[in-house]
């Protein structure tokens, strides 16, 4: 039975899938693949968890998370490229997962994926109603309180859950049904919309630095790291550093593991290299340039905000928007409200793009129904199912759930995935050592051990209740591929048709 767990499946098989009608347009070029990942990595990041992860984790330091963060994610992405440029079909680490460790590991990553961009997609959508909100306050108006807001939250200085008061997000919930509504059309249309969210944010986050600099008082870097350099945990017991009052690490590393949200969004971009029309080429250039122009940007920004407000006085909700007011400019507030709806509503979209994606490989590998998961619209060639489930999950994710715990949940569901990629290049080294690489990850096998490395470590920088919900997340998954997974399988239907041709028999189903 083991065997049958961790059956490999072949890359020539892969490649064979690429060849079939059921699958997407390809129409995108690699700046247009740019485009999604800077689309997916600049928005609540910068726009919300900055703010967050200064004023409860990390202070002025946060600086060096961001860097921390970076090199994770350049380690990862190196890997991702090889990979893509590899096995250009939808499915991200999940379709790796499958060449490399076999069907059972495959099941687990793409399981975590849709962990990932679900979570990720509420989170950001609940950034994107706080921004909305304060947008509109300008003009004097508002949401009603009883639907403003998701109805708890959690309080890092009490330790803690508190009522709001509220009784669920509207903005998130109607922002996520229209993106909905856009992604079923189509991915040039969605594309489209994308490029121009993307030159509005990023011409304001240029803004931000090109007139923060000049607002910045050395005074409001010091102390430059309050809560420490540490912050390593092991299962939730601290190891090295500070707890805050709920227990959970507090420091440089543990703001680190914070923030590593802000680069979710470069790995998307391997879930569209099935729409590349050139993936061997194009994929790995869009992963890599985008996570480098992000990477540069979160640095500069969070110098910034740190340096315009003392870090215990940062606005956790609208970070940017309220520090600009605060130092007295407050028709910025309009320009980086506006800039900052604009920049999290592409990165909801590029999220939301990308599950369905995920859902639809693992569908095509009958790990899913595929009737439901893997349904292409005749007309507009969208997992059109998929991705409208997609949107009523997420919908119901970002209107009941708070910031903190989406953003932290969805944080070890991603280095998980991370750690698997960089395993499977090592892997896939040793097993298929002469197959085609259009792009190589450089200094194997230091960089994908690097990658492993700091990914665990900030895993374990995480409180120990991501490590539960992760646990509880990954058992529901597990019970449903040993349910229905394992016996769909293409995998497993073959498996059975050699036997049966074996004994001289019909096949049966399984």
């Amino acid at each position: 039975m083991l065997q049958h767990l961790f059956k490999r499946k072949p890359l020539s098989l892969v490649h064979e899938e690429m060849k079939g009608e059921n699958r997407l347009r390809r129409v995108l070029g690699p700046w247009s693949l740019t485009s999604l990942g800077i689309g997916c990595v600049i928005g609540a990041g910068i726009f919300v968890i900055t703010g967050y992860a200064a004023h409860y984790k990390a202070g002025p330091a946060l600086v060096i998370s961001f860097v921390m963060a970076g090199m994770a994610c350049i380690f990862s992405a190196l890997c991702y490229a090889e990979f893509a440029s590899m096995a250009p079909v939808a499915g991200s680490a999940y379709t790796y997962a499958y060449i490399t460790l076999g069907e059972m590991f495959a099941w687990i990553i793409g399981w975590d994926l849709i962990l990932e961009y679900s979570v990720a997609s509420a989170t950001v959508a609940h950034g994107w109603s706080k921004y909305f909100q304060n947008f509109i306050g300008i003009f004097g108006l508002g949401v009603p309180t009883p639907v403003s807001n998701a109805p708890f939250e959690f309080d890092p200085t009490k330790g803690g859950f508190i009522a709001t008061g509220t009784w669920f997000d509207l903005p998130a919930l109607v922002i996520v049904a229209l993106l909905t509504v856009v992604l079923v059309i189509g991915i040039r249309e969605s594309t489209r919309f994308n490029n121009t969210m993307v030159a509005i944010k990023l011409a304001i986050v240029l803004l931000v630095i090109g007139v923060g600099v000049f607002f910045i008082k050395v005074a409001n870097w010091q102390p430059f790291a309050p809560f420490g350099w540490a912050g390593l945990s092991l299962f939730g017991k601290p190891l090295w550093g500070q707890t805050g009052a709920d227990g959970a690490p507090v420091g440089m590393m543990a703001g680190a593991a914070m923030i590593f949200f802000a680069y979710i969004g470069f790995d998307s971009v391997s879930t569209h290299a099935e729409e590349a029309r050139n993936p061997r080429r194009d994929v790995p250039f869009g992963i890599i340039t985008s996570l480098l122009v992000c990477t540069v940007l979160y640095i500069v920004v969070t110098l910034v905000l740190t340096g315009m407000v003392p870090y215990d006085q940062i606005d956790v909700n609208a970070p940017i928007a309220a520090a600009f007011e605060r130092v007295g400019l407050t028709k910025a507030r309009f320009v980086i409200s506006l800039g900052a709806v604009a920049g999290i509503t592409s990165v909801m979209l590029v999220l939301m793009l990308s599950q369905p994606r995920v859902l639809l490989a693992m569908a095509r590998d009958g790990l899913l129904p595929e009737s439901f998961f893997g349904a292409i619209h005749p007309r507009f060639r969208t997992p059109w199912k998929s991705t409208i489930l997609t949107g009523i999950l997420v919908g119901l994710l970002a209107s009941f759930i708070p910031l903190g715990i989406l953003a932290e949940l969805v944080n070890i569901g991603t280095l998980l995935a991370f750690v698997i990629v960089c395993l499977a290049v090592l892997i896939m080294r040793y097993i298929h050592p002469s197959a085609e690489r259009p792009f190589r990850c450089p200094w194997v096998p230091v960089i994908p051990i690097l990658g492993v490395l700091l990914c665990l470590t900030l895993m374990l920088s995480l409180p120990w209740g991501n490590w539960l919900r992760l646990f509880a997340w990954m058992g529901a998954g597990m019970f449903i591929y040993f349910l229905y997974g394992r016996h769909h399988s293409v995998m497993a239907r073959q498996r059975l048709a050699d036997q049966a041709a074996n004994a001289g028999c019909e096949p049966m189903s399984p």
